[in-house]
């Protein structure tokens, strides 16, 4: 017999490597497009973080505030970090046969703070699954019609991806499943779509975030509600990103007292260290999966080392005060910003934002491009937003310390002063 020869794994500690070798490795293994991504922020590779600073292998240190929202509690919160370490060491995959008490422990601690009602959490890896799982529950009560609002975005996943109205994204991958969009906080439209055919499933989110920090009319989310209750429909609110503190309150749902059959979390309920997201439902919505558990499953979901973050997250945000907090930061920092950009005039269309998700609508996607790299040049990470690629936008974490708000206003003049001159 041939002996079998053990494949050589060539390249020294992935920290240890240089700009050129990790842009080389993206285009042989993870794409040229994201190589050349990369290139356009000038290939800095980033190998550390701490609380709200990202440090690079080059020595440079950023103030982040993008992370497309993941980040409340900062990088490698202490309390998150031991919390799955520990688990690491005693049992980070159970067998999914026997009783799980930390998948126990972080469903208990979800339920205990979202709106009254919301008492079942079916926990998945991503955001895209949680939407994934609303339509299914949705589809198990019979309900196969689906609303989102144009400008949403519920994730790429083919189900979640008929929900994200941009074709952009959605033309490759057609036929997807049928879905009608309807103009985002607009009442009215929503009525006449409802009115229009059979029960619906209805998924909005309370605050559009890659629709480019789009905040919707006083009163649209319990206006929502209304509706869906008159009509039957099931009514699915998309917290993935503005929930667990991002708006200064726990949830969008809070500003209205609304209620809805589903509630979509993530990105936050990760505590900034493992992927995690779930959807919470009333005992009524949830009443297919509850009767028959295999339903819906996936082998990575709920298991202990995501929950113990989860758990740790929930449990970080509400004995630190991180709701009040996100409140009181997003109120100085949206005022820094304006500040430090007014001197661009009309070339800012608009900042908006509530709590510490902010946006800066630039005059067009150039614009808002230059601002990017003139602001990580400086040393400030943000995000485009990805159905509205003249907005820029801010999700900072809620423990950004004094020194930290005065490097954000310090990178905004740079970033300004830069943006002026090539206007002139």
């Amino acid at each position: 017999m041939t002996p079998v020869t053990a494949p050589t794994v060539r390249g020294t500690a992935p920290q240890e490597s240089s700009v050129a070798d990790v842009l080389d490795a993206y285009r042989k293994h993870l794409g040229r497009g994201r190589a050349r991504l990369a290139s356009m922020t000038g290939g800095v590779m980033e190998i550390a973080s701490y609380g709200a600073r990202v440090f690079a292998a080059d020595g440079r240190e950023y103030v982040d505030c993008g992370g497309y929202g993941v980040f409340l509690l900062g990088h490698c919160h202490p309390r998150v970090v031991e919390a799955v370490v520990a688990q690491v060491r005693r049992h980070p995959l159970a067998s999914r046969l026997l009783l799980e008490p930390v998948a126990a422990a972080a469903a208990t601690a979800l339920a205990e703070i979202t709106p009254p009602g919301l008492d079942y959490v079916h926990f998945v890896n991503s955001g895209a699954e949680a939407t994934e799982t609303a339509i299914k529950l949705a589809r198990a009560h019979g309900l196969q019609r689906l609303i989102s609002a144009t400008g949403g975005y519920h994730g790429k996943t083919t189900g979640a991806l008929a929900l994200t109205a941009k074709p952009f994204y959605q033309d490759p991958f057609r036929p997807l499943l049928p879905a009608e969009h309807i103009p985002y906080g607009d009442a009215e439209a929503l009525a006449s779509a409802l009115a229009a055919g059979p029960a619906a499933c209805v998924v909005i989110e309370p605050v559009q975030g890659e629709g480019g920090v789009v905040l919707p009319p006083p009163g649209y989310l319990r206006d929502v509600q209304l509706l869906c209750v008159q009509y039957g429909a099931f009514f699915v609110l998309d917290e993935i990103q503005t929930g667990l503190g991002r708006l200064g309150t726990w949830w969008g749902a809070d500003t209205e007292d609304v209620r809805p059959d589903v509630l979509l979390v993530g990105k936050n309920l990760s505590g900034g260290v493992i992927p995690v997201a779930a959807a919470v439902a009333t005992a009524e919505a949830y009443a297919p999966f509850d009767r028959d558990p295999f339903l819906h499953t996936s082998t990575f979901a709920g298991a202990p080392v995501a929950m113990a973050a989860a758990h740790a997250a929930v449990r970080t945000i509400a004995e630190e005060g991180l709701v009040e907090q996100a409140h009181l930061l997003g109120i100085d920092l949206i005022d820094r910003v304006r500040d430090t950009l007014a001197p661009l005039g009309d070339a800012v269309a608009d900042i908006r934002g509530k709590g510490l998700l902010i946006g800066i609508e630039m005059r067009d996607e150039a614009l808002a491009g230059e601002l990017v790299l003139h602001l990580l040049e400086a040393g400030l990470l943000v995000n485009h937003s990805l159905n509205a690629h003249r907005v820029v936008r801010l999700t900072p974490p809620a423990v950004l310390t004094r020194s930290d708000l005065d490097r954000i206003s310090e990178a905004f003049t740079a970033a300004s002063a830069a943006l002026l001159k090539g206007l002139h």
